[in-house]
């Protein structure tokens, strides 16, 4: 029998409401304070998409010559990053973030557009879309996910760290290229950091290094106010204005305070699709090429930024799967048919938001304060455009480098397994696709591993998704011989 001094002895349970149930905050040692906190800076790291987006798009004329507003873009790439961030906190209840796929966005504008209009080439975005939705429902979508043997989950990981580490250092001016064959990429201006945005940005590493070093709270998000602070300070001297306009100037927004605060979104071009015309204008085979160069991209981009992603978080078992990961799969795949609705291209899990995962960010209670500042920027896009690209790319390097500590679980004596995560890291950064990084690690490790005799331990279905990636690499020579 237990005394009545015993059970006064006993610590009290901490009673929690069904909201820190559902989203299960407490249960993944987070606070409501430190998700809103994430929520935020990721926000802030990814707020240049309603920037550049419409830059990407816009520049792009189609097949009748007729260009997509910018206005229109910058606001439904924040209404759809929005809906698609607040749906899967909600449904898959993590903290990644959705907004339109640079891949993709590129894609169109490059290769697309110039044989479609804008609406039958963003039906090709909702097709794509409807076919990854179908992948999940049926659950061959996760069959592929989890057939990924877990030396190549960790290197995706580590691959994608590389990957927007590097995407950071350009955007700041950081590495440039120097149009040359050799070398390619040289640092800053002349092998020296010679612009004011490129040495904000290397004060905004050092300092936010500094902060999530000393593991100050708020460190990630602190680094980038101080870094638009000064940012903002510094133009309002200098007047550097744009790079478009001075060598010397910011990226994709200049840090000053806008006269116009608010601007009412325009949302015309939500519902401008047209489903089935590309078949008609280029032809069947022509459009099944279009879809197969989507669906690839688009899959394999969000399944390595999961993996990657849910590592980071602290998220995922020893097999590399997370929680919900069916539902994570089906929602992503309802991102591409939201974008390709509302003319913004397909909307994915964002690899930006490492960021909130850094600053402490463990539930889709960040995604709630994140798509709540996306639908907020449709009305304040001035003041969207304040954190110049330069200070974001800080934030980049610094999730870049916490992903890269994942190396340090992959066994690398065995040269079959070091071939095929060498090179799933290394393509990643060097061609700039996740996608591309995927299909060599995947290509390379059924080859050599089934050379050395270990061929029976790999699923069939990694051999299927390897013969789909040689087609996918060898697409340009396939669509010369069609005539496409």
């Amino acid at each position: 029998m237990t005394s009545s001094t015993e059970q006064g002895s006993e610590a009290p349970e901490r009673r929690v409401s069904g909201f820190d149930r559902y989203f299960e905050i407490t249960a993944r040692g987070s606070t409501l304070s430190t998700e809103i906190r994430g929520g935020v800076v990721t926000f802030v790291t990814m707020a240049y998409i309603v920037i550049l987006n419409p830059i990407i798009l816009s520049s792009a004329p189609d097949v009748d010559g007729d260009v997509l507003p910018f206005a229109a873009v910058s606001a439904s790439t924040s209404l759809t990053a929005g809906v698609m961030t607040i749906l899967f906190g909600v449904i898959a209840r993590l903290p990644f973030a959705f907004a339109a796929g640079l891949g993709i966005n590129s894609f169109l504008a490059a290769s697309v557009v110039g044989e479609l209009t804008w609406p039958e080439a963003m039906g090709l975005i909702v097709i794509n879309g409807l076919i990854i939705v179908l992948l999940a429902a049926t659950g061959l979508r996760k069959l592929i996910f989890d057939a990924v043997p877990v030396e190549l989950k960790l290197a995706i990981t580590v691959g994608i760290g590389l990957f927007i580490a590097f995407v950071g250092f350009v955007d700041a001016g950081f590495v440039t290229s120097t149009g040359a064959a050799s070398p390619p990429i040289t640092l800053g201006v002349d092998g020296s950091i010679a612009t004011i945005p490129t040495l904000v940005f290397v004060v905004t590493l050092l300092l936010t290094g500094v902060l999530v070093a000393r593991k100050v709270r708020g460190g990630m998000l602190i680094g980038l106010v101080s870094g638009t602070v000064i940012a903002i300070v510094l133009e309002s001297i200098l007047h550097l204005g744009a790079a478009t306009e001075n060598p010397g100037g910011w990226g994709l927004s200049v840090p000053s305070l806008p006269t116009q605060l608010v601007a009412w979104p325009d949302l015309s071009l939500v519902g401008q699709v047209d489903l089935l015309g590309s078949f008609q204008r280029v032809g069947g085979i022509a459009a099944f090429m279009f879809v197969f160069t989507l669906v690839f991209t688009n899959f394999f981009d969000a399944m390595g930024s999961f993996t990657g992603l849910s590592r980071e978080a602290g998220l995922a078992d020893e097999h590399g799967n997370f929680p919900r990961l069916r539902q994570a799969l089906l929602v992503e795949g309802f991102g591409a048919i939201a974008g390709g609705a509302t003319s913004s291209s397909s909307s994915t899990v964002f690899i930006e938001s490492g960021s909130g995962i850094g600053e402490g960010a463990r539930t889709g209670v960040a995604n709630l304060v994140t798509g709540l500042l996306f639908f907020i920027g449709m009305f304040f896009t001035p003041l969207v455009s304040i954190v110049p690209t330069e200070v974001a790319a800080a934030a980049l390097v610094i999730v870049g480098a916490m992903m890269m500590s994942q190396i340090a679980r992959i066994e690398l004596v065995d040269f079959t397994v070091l071939l095929p995560v060498f090179l799933t890291i290394a393509v990643m950064p060097l061609t700039y696709s996740i996608a591309n990084g995927i299909g060599a690690g995947f290509i390379s490790w059924v080859v050599i591993r089934t050379a050395a005799g270990k061929g029976r331990a790999i699923s069939p279905i990694l051999w299927v998704v390897a013969a789909g990636f040689v087609i996918f690499f060898a697409r340009g020579p396939i669509e010369s011989l069609l005539g496409l």
